[in-house]
C-alpha cells in the first residue's frame, strides 16, 4: 500500500490530477445544470417532453415572452431595488463595524467570530425568525415602533403592496452583513498601523486617514466584496419564500422568485429558464466589471 501511495505521490500526474478531480466535480455538478438551462431557454418545453432529448427549438420566443409579459418591468425594477439597497447597506454597516473592530477593544476578537452566526444559519430559519418579527398584531418591530410613537397603529409589513418587499430588504441586509463585515475585517488588519501613525503626526485628521490612506490601500478587496454581494444578493431565494412569496400583487416579486414560479408553478419551464439567463447576464457583467476594476487597480 505505501509503496503504491509512493508512486501515486511521485507520479508526474498527481499534479493534474488534483487540478482535474475538482473541474470533473464542477463540471458534473454546475456547468453541466448551467448548460442545459441554456439549451432548454431556446426550446419549447412542457412536463410531458422535460426527459426528452430533443424539443422544438423557438430561438429567442421564451425571451419575448418574458420581456412581453405586463409585470416584467416591475419585477424587474423590484430585483434592481432589491439588489441595490442591500449591497449598499450591506457594504456601509458592515465597513462602519469593520472599522470599530479595526480600532480594537477588550473581547474584539470574540465578538466578531459572533458577527458569523447569522451567515451560518440556515435562509429559511432566518426567513421564519424575521416572519414573526414583522408580524403584524404580535411582531415585535411594531411593537417597538409604537412604543417610542414612530407609529400610532400596526403596519402590515408582509402583506403591505408598499412594504413588502422593504421587509425583505431589511432581513437580508441583516443576513448580509456578517460576511461584509468580516472580508473588510481581513482586509483592515494588512494595513500597517505604522502607516496611520505616521499619517497622524503629519496632521491627518481620522476622515483624512480613511479617504486618503485606508480606503485607496482596500480598493481591491472592496471591489471584491461589493461584486460578490451582487451575485449573493441575486441568487437570494429563500427570504423571498420564506417572507413575501412575491406577493402581494408582484410588489416583492424578483427575478430569481419569477424563475422558479414560472418553471414549478406554471410549468413554462422555458420561460423559466429565460429567466435564469437574464439573471446569469447581469452576474457576468459584474464579474466582468470586477475583473476591470480590479486589473485596472493592480496596474
Amino acid at each position: 500500500m505505501n509503496i503504491i501511495r509512493k508512486k501515486l505521490l511521485d507520479s508526474k500526474y498527481f499534479d493534474v490530477a488534483l487540478i482535474a478531480i475538482p473541474v470533473v466535480f464542477l463540471l458534473c455538478f454546475s456547468g453541466l445544470p448551467l448548460l442545459y438551462n441554456i439549451i432548454i431557454s431556446f426550446q419549447e418545453v412542457s412536463p410531458l417532453s422535460l426527459g426528452d432529448i430533443s424539443r422544438p427549438f423557438v430561438g429567442l420566443d421564451n425571451f419575448f415572452i418574458v420581456f412581453e409579459d405586463p409585470d416584467f418591468l416591475l419585477i424587474l425594477k423590484n430585483t434592481l431595488v432589491f439588489v441595490l439597497a442591500s449591497v449598499f447597506f450591506q457594504f456601509v454597516i458592515a465597513f462602519t463595524i469593520a472599522m470599530i473592530f479595526f480600532k480594537g477593544f477588550p473581547g474584539s476578537d470574540a465578538i466578531r467570530g459572533l458577527f458569523l452566526v447569522p451567515w451560518i444559519m440556515p435562509q429559511l430559519v432566518i426567513g421564519a425568525v424575521w416572519g414573526w418579527m414583522f408580524a403584524g398584531d404580535s411582531g415585535i418591530i411594531n411593537y417597538l415602533l409604537m412604543t417610542v410613537g414612530i407609529i400610532d397603529q400596526p403596519i402590515f409589513w408582509l402583506s403591505d403592496f408598499d412594504n413588502s418587499l422593504t421587509s425583505v430588504i431589511i432581513a437580508n441586509i441583516w443576513l448580509g452583513i456578517p460576511f461584509n463585515m468580516i472580508m473588510l475585517s481581513v482586509a483592515l488588519n494588512d494595513i500597517s498601523k505604522e502607516t496611520l501613525e505616521a499619517a497622524h503626526v503629519d496632521g491627518a485628521n481620522p476622515f483624512q486617514q480613511f479617504f486618503y490612506i485606508i480606503v485607496p490601500l482596500i480598493k481591491v478587496p472592496i471591489i471584491s466584496v461589493i461584486s460578490l454581494g451582487i451575485i449573493f444578493t441575486l441568487q437570494q431565494f429563500d427570504l423571498f419564500m420564506a417572507l413575501t412569496q412575491g406577493g402581494p400583487s408582484n410588489s416583492s416579486n424578483v427575478l430569481q422568485l419569477w424563475s422558479w414560479t414560472a418553471s414549478f408553478n406554471e410549468f413554462e419551464f422555458g420561460k423559466g429558464a429565460a429567466i435564469s439567463v437574464i439573471i446569469l447576464l447581469i452576474m457576468l457583467i459584474s464579474c466582468v466589471a470586477y475583473v476591470l476594476c480590479s486589473r485596472n487597480e493592480i496596474e
